[in-house]
């Protein structure tokens, strides 16, 4: 194995790859080596992200909408053609409403759902034969401390990355003999678009300013700062390396202290 690209030979799918966290765990997979599969919905964004990162490696990108199973298996084949068999899945891609619960209707109930917790069972089914016949995978779910601690005024979000975690536990079990690890990083709040909405958010209900919008997102986490997407990005690299065959199942907050 090469040290300095120890992924080498390996070919990577990141969901919500065009962007923050999943734009930056592509560019920490590339420089180890891997060729890397950005799967996402906005095909402009893709382009850009690929653009951006070609210069790091073999990469390319894939419009899908991962809470439908027929897009996620048009775009896995796509990759699949362009890569080879899918070695390590990121299921990255994410997306947060807040609303008290009571004014929490069965559609941003379902969507929370959707695209966190069904996307990644549907990304996840459809990498998981590769790396069953490779005995060889990394599954690597994007979670949130939302999925190890409550908040408020985020149920379904909260309830989802949940899910996440579970799926996460059950499925480790399952492939534990088979040469795979399946794992979740929990990123408390990062700076990326979901926090921006957030601030946005803060701001338009509470008359806050910007600036006081971001502290009280920050308070939580005893550093006193937001994480960045960067820090998530170093986490998930580690647990896809061959030398992180040991953690499996496990469910790594970072969050600065947030969450122990």
């Amino acid at each position: 194995m090469d040290n300095a690209r120890p992924l080498a030979g390996k070919h990577a799918l990141v969901t919500g790859g065009a962007r923050g966290i999943g734009a930056a765990i592509a560019r920490q997979l590339l420089e180890a080596g891997a060729r890397v599969s950005l799967v996402g919905r906005s095909e402009s964004a893709l382009a850009a992200a690929v653009a951006e990162l070609r210069g790091c490696g073999d990469v390319d990108g894939f419009a899908a909408d991962v809470a439908q199973g027929d897009s996620v298996k048009r775009a896995f084949d796509l990759a699949r053609a362009r890569f080879g068999s899918i070695d390590i899945l990121v299921n990255n891609a994410g997306q947060a409403a807040s609303a008290p619960f009571l004014k929490t209707d069965e559609a941003i109930w379902q969507q929370m759902l959707a695209v966190n917790l069904t996307g990644t069972f549907l990304c996840t089914r459809e990498a998981l034969p590769d790396m069953l016949a490779a005995k060889w995978g990394r599954v690597v779910n994007v979670a949130s401390t939302a999925g190890l601690t409550g908040y408020g005024y985020v149920a379904a979000y909260c309830a989802a990355k949940h899910g996440v975690i579970g799926l996460t536990r059950s499925l480790a079990l399952e492939v534990a003999t088979k040469g795979i690890t399946v794992n979740a990083v929990c990123p408390g709040y990062t700076e990326t678009d979901i926090v921006k909405d957030a601030v946005a958010n803060i701001v338009a209900k509470t008359g806050r300013t910007e600036e006081q919008a971001h502290a009280e997102l920050a308070a939580g986490n005893p550093q006193k700062r937001l994480v960045q997407p960067i820090e998530v990005a170093g986490t998930v690299a580690w647990l896809c390396m061959p030398a992180s065959g040991a953690m499996n199942g496990q469910s790594l907050a970072v969050a600065g202290g947030e969450v122990m």
